[in-house]
């Protein structure tokens, strides 16, 4: 009787135990259907007053209204980027920590070095702006043609300074990729964003820069610009060439988005990633974007994934090329 009794105990501790799981899995999946119900962080990588800076400060408000919660915009800046993504592949993967990010950043980083992170642990939720690049010398400077500025550089190896934007960055690439089709010897120096990078750059302390475009367009009257990275002239610079016809293989860009740690549940990254789309989509956004410089984008998630494995072959294959291996 009592192995009976102790039995049947058994059996009813069990299903109290079912029952409390069956209970508690809706409310977690309840509770991610209700997402957002309170505030999010959006960290940026890179310094105040950068294009990943400025961007979200456009967003921000209309993330408020679209989402229904405050967006605080918070900075962990470092290793070009490295040391925020770091920090967002072990936060908690439920929404309320997202953090901008940079292609090729993302992709040359983990390639390269161990960083804390890997390229394929950051969720996309959105591409919303692409930079094209352009090698710019002071307006001051001696140089007035791209052709004038390269023989120099083959006279001095090594002693023309120029500055981007980060280590393993797309600014690095491009001058890896040109030093190795132009022949020349450039030293680089990384700043850790692009506000930075502008002031040294504009303070004199530097030969040239590789510079975002919207930066070439706040600062058009202070520098030369001598070739651009896009496929085509750009309409803001239609005197600028591109390096295509100066006969180099050089076609990149910055391509800006948002991304979730891994883990985050589906319905939270479709969330965010309607929010996203839509203000990138919004005319108002695209006509302010494209004044600055910017081309505007609106890739969401699954586009996202598949052009982060295209563009991970793409600069796989440079640095193949630019590095000899």
């Amino acid at each position: 009787m009592m192995k009976f009794t102790k039995l049947v105990r058994n059996m009813l501790a069990a299903s109290m135990c079912l029952m409390v799981a069956a209970t508690a899995l809706p409310g977690h999946a309840q509770a991610a259907d209700d997402f957002p119900t309170r505030p999010m962080t959006y960290m940026i990588t890179f310094n105040p007053g950068g294009q990943s800076d400025r961007e979200a400060r456009r967003q921000e408000p209309l993330l408020k209204e679209l989402l229904g919660q405050n967006v605080i915009i918070d900075y962990k800046v470092g290793g070009g980027g490295a040391l925020g993504w770091k920090e967002l592949v072990t936060s908690e993967p439920d929404g309320y920590t997202f953090a901008g990010f940079n292609i090729p950043h993302t992709i040359l980083q983990p390639m390269l070095q161990d960083v804390g992170y890997k390229t394929d642990q950051l969720i996309p939720v959105c591409i919303f702006q692409r930079t094209y690049l352009g090698l710019a010398v002071p307006l001051d400077s001696p140089y007035k043609t791209y052709e004038e500025f390269i023989a120099a550089a083959k006279k001095a190896p090594g002693k023309m300074k120029l500055c981007g934007s980060g280590s393993l960055s797309g600014h690095h690439i491009a001058l890896l990729s040109l030093q190795k089709q132009a022949g020349v010897r450039i030293t680089y120096i990384p700043e850790t964003g692009s506000a930075t990078q502008m002031t040294g750059f504009l303070g004199g302390h530097y030969d040239a820069i590789i510079a975002n475009s919207d930066d070439l367009v706040r600062f058009r009257d202070k520098a030369r610009i001598l070739a651009v990275t896009s496929a085509e002239r750009l309409k803001l610079f239609p005197d600028v060439p591109t390096f295509k016809e100066k006969n180099l293989d050089i076609v990149l860009s910055i391509d800006r988005g948002v991304a979730l740690p891994p883990g985050t549940p589906d319905n939270v990254v479709r969330t965010l990633e309607k929010a996203f789309i839509d203000i990138a989509n919004r005319p108002e956004v695209i006509e302010a974007q494209t004044r600055e410089g910017f081309t505007p984008v609106a890739m969401g998630h699954d586009e996202c994934v598949s052009y982060i494995k295209e563009m991970t072959k793409f600069y796989g294959d440079i640095l193949k090329n630019t590095r000899g291996k």
